[in-house]
C-alpha cells in the first residue's frame, strides 16, 4: 500500500524558475490537491507563458524535467491548450 506524501514548494527556487523561463503564472491541479496524493504521484502542473514567450514540446519537456528536480519528483506540466478536453474545463475553473 502506498503511502500518504507531504510536499512542501521551495517557494523561492520556484519563483526563480517562472522568472528565468518567462511563466507568468504557474498553478497545481490533480492529485497534489487531493486526499489521494501519495509518495509515488506525479505533480501535475499549469503553465502559462508570457506574451512572445515562444515554448513549444521540446522546451516544454526541458522545463518539465528542470521543475521536477527542483521539486524532487516528477512533474506533468501542461499548458491551457494542451489540457485534455476530458477535464480542461475542471482545471481551469
Amino acid at each position: 500500500m502506498a503511502t500518504k506524501a507531504k510536499f512542501e514548494i521551495p517557494r523561492d527556487r520556484v519563483a526563480e524558475f517562472c522568472k528565468k523561463n518567462r511563466i507568468r503564472k504557474l498553478s497545481l491541479f490533480g492529485s497534489v490537491l487531493r486526499k489521494d496524493f501519495q509518495s509515488r504521484s506525479d505533480i501535475d502542473i499549469l503553465v502559462e507563458f508570457e506574451s512572445g514567450a515562444g515554448v513549444g514540446m521540446i522546451r516544454l519537456a526541458g522545463l518539465e524535467i528542470e521543475l521536477g528536480e527542483i521539486l524532487g519528483r516528477r512533474v506533468d506540466l501542461n499548458t491551457p491548450g494542451f489540457l485534455s478536453k476530458y477535464y480542461r474545463d475542471q482545471v481551469l475553473s
